[in-house]
């Protein structure tokens, strides 16, 4: 339990300086590897426990975190290129997590009230979804080869922002006891999960839509 709680600190504090910092700069890279770190101490431990409550969603919920942090990584920092086993395992717990999260979904709509261990039924299916887009993506580069320029950027900054939103939300939904009575509202404590996926759709939409437009027009006033 103290090593899920620290991992989950730690990963906010990283992933928050690693959003701040310079992209490309030494913060950037070495926040990223202490967010990838810190995660993954997070998801196993975080999501071992869960399996034994049984709180599904968060088992969910752990995996998905793992196998976002781990292919973010790769997508960086890839091994040889004539070694894909990596990438195979990869995309094999991005579907298992899909599976899982879409199962889950699915059984709680057949429940009274729409639930599972007290969860919606969209959460699962949301997080089953995220989980099967990364491994349509996975599959997408296995047959294609490496990403390179702008896909390659957004490939991992989306995987990245993804899982910091989950850590965040962990903190200040999952951990709502913590905070103050005054201040513990849904509305207020999702305000940090909102600014997180702000930041990430303005990086994609910088990294994917405005830069390739303006290197194509940069390329016809040439």
């Amino acid at each position: 339990m103290t090593a899920h709680i620290l991992g989950g600190m730690i990963a906010l504090i990283a992933g928050v300086l690693a959003l701040a910092a310079e992209k490309g700069g030494a913060l950037h890279r070495g926040g990223g590897l202490v967010f990838v770190v810190a995660m993954v101490v997070m998801a196993v431990t975080g999501g071992a426990l869960a399996a034994f409550i049984p709180e599904r969603l968060f088992v969910v919920a752990a995996g998905l975190s793992l196998y976002l942090v781990v292919t973010a990584l790769l997508t960086v920092r890839p091994p040889p290129p004539d070694d894909r086993l990596v990438h195979w395992v990869a995309l094999g717990v991005g579907v298992a997590v899909a599976l899982l999260g879409i199962t889950f979904g699915i059984e709680a709509l057949g429940r009274e009230g729409g639930q599972l261990d007290g969860f919606p039924a969209a959460l699962y299916l949301v997080f089953g979804g995220v989980a099967a887009m990364g491994a349509l993506g996975d599959l997408s580069m296995l047959r294609s080869g490496p990403l390179n320029g702008h896909r390659r950027i957004g490939r991992h900054l989306w995987r990245m922002c993804f899982a910091l939103f989950i850590a965040t939300a962990s903190f200040f939904l999952g951990q709502a006891q913590v905070f103050p009575e005054s201040i513990r509202y849904f509305a207020l404590l999702s305000v940090p999960m909102i600014v997180v996926l702000a930041i990430m759709v303005y990086w994609l939409l910088r990294v994917l839509w405005f830069a390739p437009r303006r290197a194509r027009a940069d390329s016809f006033e040439d």
